[in-house]
């Protein structure tokens, strides 16, 4: 597949959906999709968005939250993924990976502090399909996951991995890098777009979506089925983790050394959850918005990232996370 920033190139200035960075927010042992209430929950996540985040998250979210770290002003939503770490290859112990800003792709975003990239796609990067499907928001206490820290032998579409020489991003990957990333591994994840326009959630977190993607990649989606009707925008992350400063203690030829905070070697573990808190209809304006810019869709208000970065929340789960660790936080 072609780097994103090969992509764009092509099909610049037409672009549908928003991209946007978001600085993280906090890394804390929470979950309140799969795990609501459990104070810690079973592993590490980096969490970005608004910052009404806790352990038990119900209702509208938009309306309780008071700042957030991401660029879009009006989208207390929050985005959480697993927390990359390096196992050193000798003596087994553990070191959190930094992350970095998605940079140089990503205009406007000087001032973040590591985070990710959020996108909220109409149909792919290139066109929108609103005259043939328009796109309804999530409504508010909606919230979903994709992919399982249970999964270890078959990869998922839209769960991916590259690695970052210098700019240039590489292949697409189901699983991680079996060779050192001079740039660091850049980590994709790819919510389905289709909706059964009924349950804010699942006992899965997941049945009440459907994916209709068979492609990686920013593709379209084919229609939705009868069971899951409600086209939804497409979200996706994108998280840059830093290993740069680890390539040195990884000894050529051996196996990759880096694992997922619920001690996941094998890279199809990769997951990620979302819960939606935009206020009031400002997703709806902009997904109605035909050929939507990323920049905001004309009718989103930005901030500073210097000022998103500044909004923060409670340390919640008292412990240590980051240096070197025996053990990952909760094993």
């Amino acid at each position: 597949m072609k780097s994103l920033a090969t992509a764009l190139a092509l099909i610049a200035p037409v672009q549908a959906g928003l991209r946007f960075p978001c600085s993280t927010l906090t890394f804390q042992r929470l979950d309140p999709v799969v795990e609501p209430g459990a104070l810690p929950a079973a592993h590490l996540h980096h969490i970005v968005g608004g910052n009404a985040f806790n352990a038990t998250m119900e209702g509208d979210v938009g309306e309780r939250a008071t700042c957030t770290t991401c660029q879009m002003s009006e989208d207390f939503s929050n985005y959480w993924t697993a927390t990359l770490y390096f196992k050193h290859p000798t003596n087994g112990s553990y070191h959190r990976v930094p992350v970095l800003p998605v940079q140089p792709l990503l205009g406007g975003s000087q001032g973040a502090q590591g985070g990710l990239t959020v996108y909220y796609s109409q149909f792919d990067l290139s066109r929108d399909n609103l005259k043939q499907q328009p796109i309804k928001a999530f409504p508010p206490g909606f919230r979903m996951t994709v992919g399982s820290p249970t999964r270890s032998s078959t990869p998922q579409v839209g769960l991916r991995y590259q690695c970052l020489q210098g700019q240039n991003r590489g292949r697409e990957m189901p699983d991680f890098p079996t060779t050192p990333c001079s740039g660091g591994i850049f980590v994709t994840q790819h919510f389905p777009a289709c909706w059964d326009g009924k349950n804010l959630d699942s006992p899965d977190h997941q049945s009440h979506m459907y994916n209709t993607i068979r492609l990686d990649g920013f593709t379209n989606a084919p229609a939705c089925p009868s069971s899951h009707p409600i086209r939804v925008p497409q979200v996706a992350y994108e998280t840059v983790w830093d290993t740069s400063k680890f390539n040195s203690m990884w000894p050529s030829g051996t196996p990759n050394p880096f694992v997922w905070s619920f001690e996941g070697t094998s890279g199809f573990g990769n997951h990620a959850d979302y819960m939606f808190g935009w206020k009031g209809d400002s997703l709806q304006r902009a997904m109605d918005k035909s050929e939507c810019f990323y920049d905001g869709c004309g009718s989103i208000k930005k901030q500073a990232m210097n000022i998103a970065s500044q909004c923060t929340v409670p340390e919640m789960v008292k412990e240590e996370t980051v240096g070197w660790l025996t053990k990952l936080p909760g094993r």
